[in-house]
């Protein structure tokens, strides 16, 4: 099955990595893709390798680390990226060798340009076709109803409240 989770609240990435923590409990594979997340500063990635979890990042890290600021500019690196990203995800679900596999981001990548949603819908039938025993979960704001469309489980995540916007920045193992 297709799982997409989009909106512009919190806890898309948190709800794929709940699968992922529930597919490794029954005894099998999983793996995590992320696009436009480069660097280091991602808690969940320490608990992913000590429970020896496959994850591949792609992307600059956007965080300043002076400043905290976050670079919203978009790069041919970039693009770059994304498309390895894609690339890796074609890989992992041919192989046939995970039953879950997290593609996070990957909506809001497709929806800045910095990968061709033409591609993304192109993985779609191809998981559709060739991995119909594999879980592909698609995380990150803006899906596109063509995204929507193809999935078999939409999740809007919708934004009420956020501390954010009282000027509370994001916090380690909390947020990041």
């Amino acid at each position: 099955m297709i799982h997409v989770y989009t909106g512009n609240g919190k806890g898309k990435t948190t709800a794929s990595l709940g699968v992922v923590i529930r597919t490794i409990g029954a005894g099998k594979k999983a793996a995590v893709i992320y696009f436009d997340k480069g660097g280091t500063h991602y808690s969940e990635r320490t608990i992913l390798q000590k429970l020896d979890i496959p994850y591949f990042a792609y992307g600059r890290d956007r965080i300043d680390p002076v400043t905290g600021r976050f670079d919203f500019s978009i790069t041919d690196a970039d693009r770059e990226m994304g498309e390895m990203g894609l690339k890796k995800a074609h890989e992992l679900i041919a192989s046939l060798g995970y039953q879950t596999i997290v593609l996070d981001e990957i909506n809001s990548t497709a929806a800045l340009k910095m990968i061709n949603e033409e591609k993304v819908l192109e993985l779609m039938g191809q998981i559709k076709k060739e991995s119909p025993l594999t879980e592909v979960i698609f995380t990150g704001r803006n899906a596109t109803d063509q995204i929507k469309d193809m999935a078999d489980l939409v999740t809007e995540m919708k934004l009420e409240k956020h501390y954010f916007y009282n000027g509370v920045r994001a916090r380690e193992g909390i947020d990041f």
